[in-house]
């Protein structure tokens, strides 16, 4: 009975009007982000994140999880049509949806990519439903040891799979905890790295760090770059599958929506290392695995559904544990955070309208996304057309409007230019910022937790190996750290590392 009460509270937040419109307002903009090469969702949330302010938190949720699992579909359109990914986790699309867009299978590729996105993107919220409630009770157990060996061990996780060196990893994330630090300490009101600087007293705000990081490094990287766009001409007669597509695409759609999930939520998992799972898998168990790369429906099927179910799937950490899984999540975090809302277990029962309602707009998001996707690719078509040259300057535009409408400072549009240079060149050094900005929004509740866990233990760091729970996390992490320097692993995480 609590459910159903939940679920009809859930739904009555999401169906206002406003709510309803800031989901379908999420849903266009992230399938018009996922169409779009060159942008992503961590860079599009980062420049909205100003403007989610004004509004309700719920709402503002609402708005930037739309676009976060708006991307995954998007992202297929450009794959299959002009064999460039329009967002990372689409990469793997490309193989099978462009060659079959040139056999003039382009409507099916485009209509099996939709259908098995709304699948699974279904599939992973009713597992979000059931499996975060009594996550979050079993949290409500952790105490501030748990809380602490949880942050280490996501972020260890995230350094192990992240590209390229596990050290650049691990550096880059020291560095996020540094940042973190900055401004008045929190329990001794001693101003900590401010250099008598009154705008750092309140810390680096995460806002124009992650719009630097990856609204301006990406506009100046893209610069360097030119993509040539080759749009398949001819009409498209139907998206619709014919009945041997749905019979070849039924098994792949399944996996890759269970694949997808469970990958969501393990930190450092995500969506572009489902896709590649996905694939792997059904190129592995087909009768012809010959033919991937040359035009199988069940390419695209697996990796779609993969991704959607993903970027679902990591909402279950963030929503319970207060843990991001990944780079735009653990922006989602900062976001909660900056309207008042403390992500974790008590996320539910303190704010059950925000919890539900956001699940809900999920159900009521695939739908929109659905709709919208196979009725406006040749408005996508159109949009793809416009030159970066115009689209550019438009990204550096609202990074300005939005760092400065922060606290109306110009210290703010500094700190988002300082951090767009060092994002360019961590990119041109193969530095990753994913562990940066999760060790910037961690570095926080990792500082309070390891206090408290050293109070409780008279300054004993032997409180976290005689819990059982937070022992296990800790152990773990270790492991994760120890298991890349034995030779025979090395190879095997190259290859996880390319993927991600």
């Amino acid at each position: 009975m609590d459910t159903i009460n939940h679920l009809l509270l859930g739904l009555q937040v999401c169906i206002e009007p406003a709510n309803l419109f800031l989901a379908f307002l999420g849903c266009l903009i992230g399938t018009l982000v996922g169409v779009l090469p060159g942008l992503g969702p961590a860079a599009t949330i980062s420049l909205l994140l100003p403007a989610s302010f004004h509004i309700s938190p719920v709402g503002a949720l609402i708005l930037l999880a739309g676009i976060y699992y708006g991307t995954q579909y998007g992202g297929s359109t450009t794959s299959i049509l002009l064999n460039i990914p329009g967002e990372a986790s689409s990469v793997v699309t490309c193989l099978d949806g462009y060659e079959m867009a040139k056999k003039g299978q382009a409507g099916p590729a485009l209509g099996i990519a939709a259908f098995g996105s709304f699948i699974a993107g279904t599939a992973a919220t009713l597992g979000l439903m059931l499996l975060a409630p009594p996550l979050a009770e079993m949290a409500l157990k952790f105490g501030p040891p748990e809380y602490t060996t949880l942050v280490i061990l996501g972020l260890t996780v995230l350094t192990f799979l992240v590209k390229g060196s596990m050290s650049k990893a691990l550096a880059m994330a020291a560095f996020g905890l540094f940042l973190s630090t900055i401004g008045l300490d929190a329990v001794s009101g001693v101003a900590r790295f401010s250099f008598g600087k009154v705008e750092l007293m309140d810390g680096i705000g995460l806002v124009p760090v992650v719009m630097g990081l990856f609204g301006i490094a990406e506009v100046l990287l893209n610069l360097e770059k030119t993509m040539r766009r080759e749009i398949l001409q001819g009409k498209i007669e139907t998206y619709l599958p014919t009945r041997e597509d749905w019979r070849r695409s039924g098994g792949p759609i399944f996996r890759g929506s269970v694949i997808g999930f469970f990958l969501g939520i393990i930190p450092g998992g995500g969506s572009v290392l489902a896709s590649f799972v996905s694939y792997a898998i059904e190129k592995r168990i087909s009768r012809y695995p010959e033919k991937f790369g040359k035009g199988m429906i069940e390419g695209v099927a697996g990796p779609e559904s993969a991704n959607n179910s993903a970027s679902i799937g990591a909402f279950i950490p963030l929503l319970t544990l207060g843990i991001p899984s990944n780079v735009v999540v653990a922006i989602l975090l900062g976001a909660m955070m900056i309207h008042g809302l403390q992500p974790g277990p008590n996320l539910l029962q303190d704010h059950p309208h925000v919890f539900w309602g956001v699940i809900m707009s999920m159900y009521i998001g695939n739908v929109m996304l659905l709709l919208l996707n196979l009725p406006l690719i040749g408005l996508w078509v159109q949009v793809l057309r416009v030159p970066y040259g115009l689209l550019f300057p438009l990204i550096l535009l609202f990074c300005l409007i939005g760092a400065y409408s922060l606290n109306f400072a110009t210290f703010d549009i500094l700190i988002m230019i300082v951090f767009g240079v060092i994002g360019y060149l961590m990119k041109k050094t193969d530095y990753e910022a994913a562990p940066l900005i999760l060790a910037m929004v961690l570095g926080g509740i990792f500082e309070n937790a390891l206090r408290q866990s050293l109070i409780l233990s008279d300054g004993s760091p032997l409180i976290f190996f005689t819990r059982p729970i937070a022992a296990a996390f800790l152990w773990i992490a270790i492991g994760v750290i120890i298991v890349p320097m034995i030779p025979w692993f090395k190879k095997k995480r190259q290859t996880i590392a390319v993927e991600g």
